[in-house]
């Protein structure tokens, strides 16, 4: 228990860092704005764990050990969620299909003007980051190599 509140202390942290509020702000407003985590996501971690991991689980869920930070790669936040919302890979990422048709994902995503979405809950798995995925919480931060992430 004690474990799970320090993870969520770092997460607002984090989140308040990375959106860019002022030591003076203790809150922030986190939006909820869930991908799509049906029976077939489901069961495509629950493989990508026991594949990936050697993890027999029944249920999709994390212990999350650590938090980490990505940008998407994409210029839109609406672009990020719909490339991300579907439960298997889109033809764009051919490149990651043969170790699983599991389409990426990430806990939160913050747009561009500093706002911040929670797209899965942090104790379920998301696919954003080779190796770590059983044990990290991810974030991405809207951005391109040419759209470099704003000061929000």
């Amino acid at each position: 228990m004690l474990k799970a509140k320090l993870i969520s202390i770092l997460i607002s942290f984090m989140l308040l860092t990375l959106a860019g509020c002022s030591q003076q702000s203790k809150t922030v407003k986190i939006y909820q704005k869930p991908i799509k985590f049906d029976s077939t996501r489901a069961q495509l971690s629950i493989e990508y764990m026991a594949n990936r991991y050697g993890m027999e689980k029944q249920t999709p869920t994390i212990d999350p050990q650590m938090v980490v930070v990505h940008w998407t790669a994409i210029p839109t936040f609406e672009k990020s969620f719909e490339f991300f919302y579907e439960p298997t890979l889109g033809p764009k990422r051919k490149d990651i299909q043969d170790a699983s048709m599991l389409n990426v994902s990430s806990h939160y995503m913050i747009k561009r003007n500093g706002d911040i979405y929670q797209l899965l809950p942090d104790t379920l798995f998301a696919r954003h980051v080779i190796g770590l995925n059983h044990s990290a919480i991810g974030i991405e931060n809207v951005g391109t190599d040419t759209a470099r992430l704003t000061e929000a």
